[in-house]
């Protein structure tokens, strides 16, 4: 269903061709098991024959082509067929002016870290949890000489192929894994993204160590997760869904988080950026119409969820690996 060939091409020419085996079997395994693959794969495959006149990666919206390129009729068709893959949540994106306004405005969250980062270009880069590939886009729009993307859900990887099957590119792919999965002290990557995945994890610290083991030696870490105001060693664990989540299991302090990354063994560890998510970066649209942030906070007092607990703060650390 998705074609992985510049992939194992790529690994075979680097120290990763050891794992091809291992990595069919996984992608092979992921796309055994959904029912709904093939109604993506047709909405895929019913998208009008237009050539985008001009691509752009690089700034906030991800943006292919122009109305010209194509008729009303096509556009339309175009829609209907992006709408097929609903939950659109990471971007946004512009698609021969269909503007798919995403959940999430993920460009402020890139905003927020770009100037922070070591410059990609050049760069091998794994992005953990990457959705459909929004972020990855920018990574490769910043000089990115690869990025691999690994997410576990189908649709997210659907999405990203609908999105490549206008670009073409052959040094981004997403992959149907999750960091667990993903081969172990391989040492290979320059700089590694994990965002939104640490509160998801029941070890926090085995996360930590397979992001350190999947650097090589002195390779940036870009981490960013919920944390909570609170002094060294404070965590909340919540005890049934955190806004309204399932498995969110820890949600640590700011000087805790720090910690943690000393205590796995990476330095030069720097706090960048501490944000309220806002019902302005998360919320619903025409492309993502279930609840979203705005159902998920307190009635009575946004700055608690609709549990009680804290509502959502996010910080950007950046760290390196021994």
């Amino acid at each position: 269903m998705i074609d992985y060939s510049s992939f194992f091409k790529y690994i075979n020419e680097n120290q990763l061709g050891k794992y091809e085996s291992y990595f069919r079997q996984k992608i092979d395994e992921a796309f055994e098991i959904n029912n709904d693959i093939l109604k993506w794969q047709n909405a895929i495959d019913s998208f009008p024959q237009i050539t985008p006149s001009n691509i752009d990666i690089s700034k906030s919206t991800i943006n292919i082509g122009d109305s010209s390129d194509c008729s009303n009729n096509e556009k339309n068709e175009l829609k209907e067929s992006l709408m097929k893959l609903h939950p659109w949540r990471k971007g946004p994106y512009n698609l021969f002016g269909n503007f798919i306004d995403t959940e999430w405005r993920s460009d402020w969250k890139w905003d927020r870290l770009k100037k922070h980062i070591t410059p990609l270009k050049n760069k091998r880069v794994l992005d953990v949890g990457c959705g459909n590939g929004y972020h990855c886009w920018r990574m490769l729009g910043d000089g990115a000489r690869s990025v691999t993307g690994i997410d576990p859900f189908i649709l997210n990887l659907f999405q990203f192929k609908a999105i490549n099957h206008f670009i073409k590119s052959n040094s981004l792919w997403v992959l149907p894994l999750k960091m667990e999965e993903f081969p172990q002290q391989t040492n290979f990557f320059d700089t590694i993204f994990s965002m939104g995945v640490l509160y998801h994890r029941r070890s926090p610290f085995d996360h930590l160590y397979e992001l350190r083991d999947t650097l090589h030696s002195n390779g940036e870490l870009v981490l960013e997760t919920l944390v909570i105001d609170g002094k060294l060693g404070e965590v909340l664990v919540p005890e049934g869904r955190y806004a309204q989540m399932r498995n969110v299991w820890f949600i640590p302090s700011t000087l805790t988080l720090e910690l943690w990354l000393k205590k796995s063994g990476f330095k030069n560890i720097r706090l960048v950026d501490v944000t309220p998510t806002t019902i302005g970066e998360q919320r619903s649209t025409d492309w993502m119409t279930f609840d979203s942030l705005n159902n998920f906070l307190s009635p009575f007092d946004l700055s608690k969820t609709i549990e009680g607990y804290p509502a959502p703060k996010r910080a950007v650390f950046i760290a390196n690996s021994p």
